[in-house]
């Protein structure tokens, strides 16, 4: 008993530091924002009132943060979809391959390595300058669309550079998981007749659900708190076309009123729109595991 005792002292000990900056850091200004939305702290003056639930009635008839949530289910819906059955294809494909896999496994997950803001300006610069070289100069005529002017392709546009920012990090989740899977498993059904679409669907995808869980989960998270590629892309414009949840958050608390208790009632709201979403999925996804 004392040993074990002093095994989780030690334990405890390593992870203090890491623990203390995820509470100063992370809990304690998550939990103290519940009170701030209560009130009207504009987050200069130190002193402010305390308005009740006046803040959450307001969001309720705030129409521009509603729009905000609808344009950001889309792109969490989307993006969740797309971007991980492109980087599930990418592992199946790069673990398929005899020869190279770490070659392309590096390329594909560079853009991972790529502050978003970064990317996002390189991306711009594609979309402003390199889509319309290629429709003028090589005749590329259906590329000649205004990729930032209009929300249709502004949406495409956001979506796109999502997936390059992500896609390699799922990848190598996925990767993993391929790798985990006993090659006699594979040998066995193909000597038994099973194509290969028929060993992926009968034994691969079944053995990778915990990687799919884990990948779904982290997409619908990070797609839900969207932020850097809209502000440096679009702004959230045309209009307000193209404005998620984060960026009118932002534009709450730093721009116009400079109301800082409205927008974290805003945050509060966005975080238990987040929470039961989650819920759900991870419901979901653990009752199909437990069915395999």
């Amino acid at each position: 008993m004392k040993s074990k005792r002093r095994q989780n002292q030690i334990l405890l000990l390593c992870v203090l530091p890491a623990l203390s900056v995820y509470l100063v850091f992370k809990l304690f200004p998550a939990v103290s924002g519940i009170y701030y939305a209560m009130t009207d702290w504009n987050g200069i003056n130190r002193e402010f009132g305390f308005v009740g639930f006046s803040n959450f009635i307001e969001v309720f008839s705030d129409r521009n943060f509603w729009r905000s949530v609808a344009f950001t289910f889309r792109y969490v819906a989307v993006v969740t979809l797309v971007a991980n059955a492109a980087a599930l294809l990418l592992a199946v494909a790069i673990e398929s391959r005899r020869r190279m896999k770490g070659l392309f496994r590096t390329i594909y997950y560079m853009p991972n390595m790529i502050s978003m803001v970064i990317g996002g300006y390189m991306w711009m610069f594609i979309f402003t300058r390199v889509v319309y070289y290629l429709a003028d100069d090589w005749g590329m005529k259906f590329l000649d669309v205004s990729w930032i002017g209009n929300p249709s392709y502004a949406f495409v546009a956001i979506v796109v550079v999502s997936m390059w920012g992500s896609v390699g990090y799922l990848m190598i989740i996925y990767m993993a998981a391929l790798q985990g899977i006993s090659p006699q498993l594979r040998e066995a059904a193909q000597l038994d007749g099973a194509g290969s679409f028929a060993v992926f669907r009968r034994i691969v995808f079944p053995l990778i659900r915990h990687a799919i869980t884990i990948c779904v989960f982290w997409t619908l998270n990070s797609a839900f708190q969207v932020f850097d590629v809209i502000y440096v892309l679009t702004g959230g414009g045309p209009g307000r076309a193209t404005q998620s949840v984060a960026l009118n958050i932002y534009e709450e608390a730093f721009t116009g009123n400079v109301r800082f208790g409205y927008a974290t009632t805003k945050s509060t709201v966005l975080f238990v729109i987040v929470l039961l979403v989650t819920l759900v999925q991870l419901r979901l996804m653990r009752r199909k595991e437990h069915e395999m």
